[in-house]
């Protein structure tokens, strides 16, 4: 439904303070819950319509857009219906050729459908990988945001109330090439599922890069345990660090494996 679909798109791109359950969703309830955003490699599972109540400031999409509470310190992004269509499988293979040579496991992905925006704006896939140094959570979601750009999800760090410490976010620049046409913006974040974070505490990476051009925008969110989430119901890490680093996601976004999916959007 589109609705539940946008809404928790929204909830699981700006509220870094309530992070998605993705163990629930490798379940069965797969950033969609059977719910488009929910794919966006973070889902909310588990936390549900209390947590929609819980948060002001959601990014939603259509009839809703100018419903947000006043005051609310979190900004708004409009999204716009990606301009072709591209199916769960498309997502899940390209994940798969950006994690080559490990082994997947409970992967899904989800489509979305331009032709009718009741199918709603996100598509998304994520796997479980073992690349031989532990297994790890990785999701990719594609959306296209409406131009001109802002300052909202994915283009800034600024946020309040300020990220909890340890948590730390870093902006920067791609320029203008053949892979990336109008140059980008790339945001990378790095989020503990609890805080004050432990030796133990399972942590997420994620990395969003948003085309100046077309607005379309990739984001991927890596954890170093076999699910995310948020405190102590979080898996347990299984290794240090994610499987790409900071550069390695930036350098497979623009690739080959995602140039077509960056089009469709876009």
């Amino acid at each position: 439904m589109p609705f539940e679909a946008d809404l928790a798109h929204a909830l699981d791109r700006t509220a870094d303070s309530l992070e998605p359950d993705l163990t629930a969703l490798l379940g069965g309830a797969v950033e969609r819950g059977r719910s488009r955003r929910r794919r966006r490699a973070a889902v909310i599972a588990g936390v549900g319509a209390c947590t929609v109540a819980a948060v002001a400031g959601l990014v939603i999409p259509g009839a809703l857009a100018g419903t947000l509470p006043s005051g609310s310190d979190i900004e708004t992004v409009a999204l716009a219906m990606p301009r072709s269509a591209i199916t769960g499988t498309q997502m899940v293979d390209a994940l798969k050729q950006t994690l080559p040579g490990g082994a997947f496991s409970q992967m899904d992905g989800q489509s979305n459908n331009p032709s009718d925006p009741s199918g709603g704006y996100v598509a998304n896939g994520r796997l479980v990988v073992d690349d031989g140094h532990g297994a790890a959570l990785v999701g990719v979601s594609a959306v296209r945001l409406k131009l001109p750009l802002g300052d909202g999800d994915g283009l800034s760090c600024a946020r309040t109330p300020a990220r909890a410490e340890g948590d730390t976010c870093t902006l920067s620049e791609l320029p203008n090439s053949a892979t990336v046409p109008g140059g980008a913006v790339v945001m990378s974040e790095r989020n503990a599922a609890e805080h004050p974070a432990r030796a133990d505490t399972a942590h997420r990476w994620t990395v969003t890069v948003t085309l100046k051009s077309t607005g379309a925008q990739l984001q991927m969110v890596q954890w170093n345990s076999t699910g995310g989430g948020s405190g102590a119901d979080t898996p347990k890490p299984t290794r240090a660090a994610p499987p790409l680093s900071e550069q390695q996601a930036v350098a497979a976004l623009t690739g080959a494996a995602w140039a077509p999916i960056l089009g469709a959007v876009g």
